[in-house]
């Protein structure tokens, strides 16, 4: 009888498929770890939502970087005596929701460098919460694992200020802020038209105008229609607003 063993760790690593990054993504990701990136499979792995049909995708780096965000979110509490274990645990529980670490990723135009397929792209997994929550936590545990707990500790950091801080919501979605410009004005709700949808099914890029009437119109363009219209949405105020 032939005696196999369980493959190591670090040789089940070799059965993963090579990946590169793209120079975009590349210095995306150096920008936001404060380093450039090592393993660019790790990377592109935390990038890859299921979708894609390939052998990897982010979910077991979502379940290790979720747990370093919620300790990195708990210790920065504590430093700062934010108030008694009750409080702190609500703080907690705000701060790493879905809704918080979605915010999060808007800001610094995770979206640009998600790997979707084309049906999730179609049904707005570019603009899910919990998607972009998702891919937040596993690019902190691709982080950890390619760099160490202090390099991702600094990226959790710079990325939740303002959540921490207090300052969050005062950036509102475009779409969001756009809709209570109207209302302001006494102008009925903005309205999305998808002008054009060009490139092959697997990279379609889509183009919406944004109409408020009496007032005028923006176009913008994203990977899916979601994407042009929050684009759409930003470029008419910075137009009108």
């Amino acid at each position: 009888m032939v005696h196999r063993r369980a493959l190591e760790p670090h040789r089940r690593d070799f059965l993963r498929p090579v990946m590169k990054l793209n120079d975009e993504t590349f210095d995306w990701l150096a920008e936001q770890a404060g380093t450039a990136p090592r393993n660019a499979t790790l990377w592109q792995e935390a990038l890859t939502h299921g979708s894609m049909g390939e052998t990897i995708d982010y979910q077991r780096l979502e379940f290790l970087g979720d747990r370093v965000l919620g300790l990195v979110i708990a210790e920065w509490l504590y430093e700062r005596n934010d108030g008694a274990e009750g409080k702190l645990s609500q703080r907690l529980n705000a701060l790493v929701s879905r809704e918080s670490c979605a915010r999060v990723a808007r800001d610094i135009e995770l979206q640009r460098h998600m790997r979707l397929g084309k049906q999730a792209r179609a049904d707005g997994g570019l603009d899910s919460d919990n998607i972009l929550g998702d891919i937040i936590e596993s690019l902190i545990g691709a982080c950890l694992l390619d760099h160490d707990f202090s390099t991702a500790r600094g990226m959790v950091r710079k990325w939740f200020a303002d959540e921490v801080e207090g300052r969050a919501g005062q950036r509102k979605h475009p779409k969001s802020a756009l809709q209570e410009w109207a209302a302001g004005n006494r102008r009925k709700p903005p309205e999305y038209e998808l002008v054009e949808r060009s490139g092959p099914d697997h990279a379609s890029r889509f183009t919406v105008r944004v109409s408020v009437n009496g007032v005028g119109e923006a176009f913008g363009e994203g990977d899916s229609k979601q994407q042009a219209e929050t684009a759409a949405a930003e470029r008419f105020l910075d137009e009108h607003g």
